[in-house]
């Protein structure tokens, strides 16, 4: 690849590693190598060397293995068993009924809840030795309408909504949607031109579609009290992300100094 123009945004990185400091954390990307390679024989050095080691003592070549299907999938799991496609679908249905739905917001401002995740809820305490306890499930979802972290726990014998938790200023990972927006948003403003330019400098092409064109890596970002002012002073209270996109079968793009803030659909700089 040809040397990349630096420009304001930054540089296309296509090192190893990327480090990224923010708020007294330190996290490190790293692009996929050769890590656990055979350094004495490649990556078919061990193939080789038990096959004339099998040789060597007159034995047959090993045959291939037969791989079994796996079971079919039931439509309701049992004890602490996975949730199965069915409860998935059927849990979100539940827990996100018609009021709930109609008074929430996705990111992308939409009606509608922005779902994080379902997952197997722990039994209560009265309940851990009971082979015949009941499953539930929990559902996570973030309701950008007023920055709140909603959990509902669904009872999966009952089909009954048993508790509901709303936290405030707790902000998990970010979800793969949540990125591409955040990514959308950073290629409309102008603080986004660099991105564009260096993905353009790098491909040949124009940056238009971050889900099909980028691979996103993202982490949410806090102000720390007092430091920031501005456009990220609420990051925290409100959603925002930082971004470290990568081209697709390409290098990284670094756009460490930039937030975008989910919750007011806006973009800061850091620094």
């Amino acid at each position: 690849m040809r040397k990349i123009v630096h420009r304001h945004l930054g540089k296309v990185v296509a090192g190893a590693a990327i480090a990224v400091a923010g708020t007294a954390v330190m996290i490190g990307i790293t692009l996929p190598g050769s890590a656990g390679a055979d350094d004495s024989g490649g990556a078919g050095g061990g193939n080789q060397s038990a096959q004339q080691a099998g040789q060597g003592q007159g034995q047959t070549a090993v045959q291939p293995g037969i791989v079994e299907a796996a079971p079919a999938e039931g439509k309701k799991g049992k004890g602490r068993d996975p949730l199965t496609d069915d409860e998935l679908k059927r849990v979100e249905q539940i827990a996100l009924h018609q009021s709930s739905f109609a008074a929430s917001e996705n990111v992308e401002g939409k009606r509608g809840p922005q779902r994080l995740g379902v997952d197997l809820a722990e039994p209560d305490e009265n309940e851990v030795a009971d082979p015949n306890a009941p499953r539930r499930a929990d559902v996570t979802y973030y309701d950008y309408k007023d920055d709140s972290l909603v959990t509902k726990t669904v009872n999966l014998d009952t089909g009954k909504v048993e508790r509901t938790d709303t936290q405030h200023g707790v902000q998990p990972p970010i979800s793969r949607d949540e990125s591409i927006e955040a990514a959308k948003l950073l290629i409309a403003d102008p603080l986004g031109a660099g991105l564009k330019a260096d993905y353009k400098d790098a491909t040949g092409k124009e940056l238009t579609s971050p889900e099909q064109q980028l691979t996103l890596n993202s982490m949410v970002y806090r102000a720390t009290s007092g430091a920031q002012s501005g456009t990220l002073a609420d990051c925290g209270k409100h959603r925002c992300v930082r971004l470290f996109p990568k081209i697709k079968n390409g290098a990284w793009i670094d756009t460490r100094a930039f937030v975008i803030d989910l919750s007011a659909r806006k973009v800061g700089k850091l620094g």
